[in-house]
């Protein structure tokens, strides 16, 4: 099955995912970044408290438990985008509105390592289908949010999320977490 995947052609996603790919491309191998990732979260985040995890860098912004949330959300959304894309279904699938699933998911209410959990066991069932796809069906193209997309693509759009609001909370969060 997969051992490697390519990198897409610019017209395999929206331009709008351009910053994701390119983040997962200079992963250099995309399989080998999935898992490391979930070792990424719980080393910059395992060891915050829940009081600390809803911090919040604005009054507009998300707390650190609301953007794990949102990755589990877009992980959930892009595997689904995945699965039906890689089996060669053809019918156009629908976008979301993030801001949305965030407000009514509640993340907030839920602890930190409930939250890291759930995208850790998803990340990781997600790994398993990937690693059992083979070429061909990595290679297929589909309609998301009203634009091609490969499988590819969103293999690395995923590697690539991920990467990118880890930066984020690198940069804007962590380092203006209260220390207790």
């Amino acid at each position: 099955m997969t051992t490697q995947i390519q990198a897409p052609a610019s017209d395999e996603y929206a331009s709008f995912y351009s910053d994701y790919v390119q983040r997962a491309i200079s992963r250099i191998d995309v399989i080998a970044a999935l898992p490391l990732q979930i070792d990424e979260i719980i080393s910059a985040l395992g060891h915050l408290t829940d009081e600390q995890a809803r911090f919040k860098f604005g009054p507009a912004e998300w707390s650190i438990k609301e953007v794990i949330g949102h990755l589990t959300d877009v992980e959930r959304v892009f595997s689904y985008r995945l699965l039906r894309i890689s089996r060669n279904d053809q019918i156009p699938l629908p976008g979301f509105e993030q801001d949305d699933y965030v407000r009514e998911a509640g993340f907030d209410n839920s602890s930190l390592s409930d939250l890291i959990n759930e995208f850790e066991l998803l990340r990781r069932a997600n790994i398993l289908a990937i690693k059992n796809m083979s070429n061909e069906s990595v290679s297929r193209l589909g309609t998301a949010s009203g634009a091609t997309v490969s499988a590819r693509a969103l293999i690395h759009m995923m590697v690539g999320h991920v990467e990118h609001h880890m930066a984020c909370l690198h940069e804007k969060y962590l380092p203006n977490v209260k220390q207790f």
